[in-house]
C-alpha cells in the first residue's frame, strides 16, 4: 500500500511540474467530489456499525449454519450483499465463523458479496455511475460471488 502513495506522490509532483494549473484544478475537483460523498460514506459506516453491534456471533453462525448449505449459502450471500464493511473487519470475522464450524463455501459467498455487491451503497454507484450500470454490475458481482461460492465449495469437497 505504502507503494501506492509513493507512486501517487511522485505522479503528482510530476504534473505539477508540467502544469501546475491543471494540476491544482484537479485536486481541487477531486476535493469537492470527496467532501460531496463524504456524508453518505459515513452514514452508512455509522448504520452497518450499530447493526454488527447489536447483531451477536451466535447469531450470525446460526444462520450461516451447516443444517443446509445452500440455504445459508444464500443466507450468507444476501446478509453480504447488504452489509457493508472493511476487509481488515471482513477477513478476521470469517476466522471466527470458521472457527464456529460454517463450511467455507458460505463464508466465502459471504465475503464474495460482502466485498463486491454493494445495496447499501447503490445510492451513492448511481450517483456516479447512473441507475442502469450500477444495477448490472452489482447483479454480475452477485452472480459471480456465487459462483465463486460453488467453486470453493467443489475445491473443498463441501459442494456436492
Amino acid at each position: 500500500m505504502i507503494y501506492l502513495f509513493i507512486i501517487t506522490i511522485i505522479l503528482l509532483i510530476i504534473s505539477f511540474v508540467f502544469n501546475r494549473k491543471k494540476t491544482i484544478e484537479g485536486l481541487m475537483i477531486s476535493f469537492k467530489r470527496f467532501l460531496h460523498i463524504l456524508t453518505p460514506i459515513i452514514v452508512m459506516l455509522v448504520l452497518v456499525s450499530i447493526v454488527l453491534f447489536f447483531l451477536p456471533e451466535s447469531m450470525i453462525s446460526k444462520y450461516f449454519s451447516n443444517d443446509n448449505k445452500y440455504l445459508s449459502t444464500l443466507i450468507a450471500s444476501f446478509l453480504g450483499s447488504i452489509s457493508i464493511m472493511p476487509g481488515f473487519i471482513a477477513f478476521p470475522l470469517s476466522g471466527i465463523l470458521k472457527q464456529n464450524g460454517i463450511l467455507y463455501m458460505v463464508i466465502s459467498a459471504f465475503t464474495s458479496t460482502l466485498m463486491m455487491v454493494g445495496i447499501i451503497t447503490f445510492p451513492v454507484e448511481k450517483e456516479y455511475f447512473g441507475v442502469k450500470v450500477a444495477l448490472l454490475r452489482n447483479i454480475i458481482s452477485f452472480f459471480m460471488a456465487i459462483i465463486v461460492a460453488i467453486v470453493t465449495g467443489i475445491a473443498f469437497g463441501e459442494a456436492f
